[in-house]
């Protein structure tokens, strides 16, 4: 999730956890710190593009060495504060912040390697979008209420209602892609389209829109369906996922880390000699969160020739606000055709 939506969970978990026993903005400030911690990641540079993606949400995810951490960064709060009374209790706020961090990042599609150092795979449940409101403003007026009324019970109440209701709308998130995936594969399969892997993700900045994508073998489809759409039929466009570009390249490791890490939700493309890969989960076609150009076009015009230091070329819409009003329209059910 987005930074001030983990600072928000951070300080809210953190109240929470501590109530009474400290002042209201410690915990606050504790939580929404050690909350911001796990993705100061991303500012380690890992090599090259490639790795700075999926080392991301690495080691500073797992909860293993997040449960290793916990007591030193409480020790550390506790000693600060002439606390050390409530180390304990610093404890389990700094472990359950840090962990709540990873959990949440683990319901969007990028991708989160909790089981570190047993094992690298990226668990992404997909069910939310990275920046979602609806989601961060619970968590906000919560933490906001308390740090207004202190340590009262009123404000534990309403930072506890915000915990409650963001957790839910969490829950909801659950559902509606567990429906639409439903309405997906019945589509898939009145359309004759036999679904390799299928991708539910909801479409940016809401839980109503969803995206559908299904690959099949040398190429993939891309739907979307609203929650207000009438009848069981979706639309698909179908496109080209480069099956003959990725055979050469298959071994090559920043294309081998791309299509492990998305889990096969990957396509190819070459343009004016230069060959990329592209990440399907994140994004829409033709522009995705995450792609780079890999190799390219020998002299010989046949020859592909791997980069040793691959290159970003990830975009975005080239209008936002024409995507933006697409969205919002195509969510209240408007059969529109996706901006290209």
């Amino acid at each position: 999730m987005d930074s001030l939506s983990q600072l928000a969970l951070g300080a809210a978990v953190g109240v929470a956890v501590m109530g009474r026993r400290t002042a209201v903005w410690k915990a606050a400030l504790w939580g929404g710190v050690c909350g911001t911690l796990p993705d100061l990641d991303a500012f380690i540079d890992q090599g090259d593009a490639v790795r700075n993606m999926v080392l991301h949400r690495a080691e500073s995810h797992a909860l293993f060495w997040q449960t290793l951490a916990a007591p030193v960064i409480a020790a550390g709060i506790a000693a600060l504060h002439g606390g050390r009374a409530l180390f304990p209790r610093w404890v389990l706020a700094v472990w359950l912040v840090l962990v709540t961090h990873a959990l949440l990042d683990a319901m969007t599609v990028y991708g989160t390697q909790l089981a570190l150092p047993f094992s690298d795979h990226p668990y992404g449940v997909g069910s939310i979008f990275i920046i979602d409101p609806l989601y961060t403003l619970p968590l906000l007026v919560g933490v906001v209420a308390a740090m207004c009324w202190r340590a009262n019970d009123r404000a534990l109440r309403w930072n506890r209602t915000g915990l409650v209701l963001s957790s839910v709308y969490l829950a909801w998130g659950v559902v509606a892609q567990w429906h639409v995936t439903g309405i997906a594969r019945t589509a898939l399969a009145a359309q004759g389209i036999v679904a390799q892997q299928l991708l539910v993700v909801p479409a940016p900045f809401n839980s109503v829109l969803w995206r559908v994508v299904a690959t099949t073998g040398d190429s993939y489809h891309e739907g979307f369906r609203s929650l207000l759409d009438g009848g069981a039929g979706m639309h698909f466009d179908r496109f080209d996922r480069g099956a003959g570009l990725y055979t050469p390249l298959a071994a090559h490791e920043p294309v081998a880390r791309v299509a492990a890490f998305s889990g096969g939700l990957y396509a190819m493309a070459e343009d004016q000699g230069r060959v990329r890969i592209s990440d399907l989960r994140m994004g829409q076609q033709p522009h995705y969160s995450f792609a780079f150009v890999v190799a390219q076009r020998a002299a010989d015009g046949v020859t592909l020739q791997p980069l040793s230091a691959p290159v970003a070329v990830g975009s975005r819409p080239p209008d936002i606000g024409a995507t933006l009003r697409w969205i919002g329209r195509r969510a209240l059910g408007e059969p529109l055709p996706p901006p290209r």
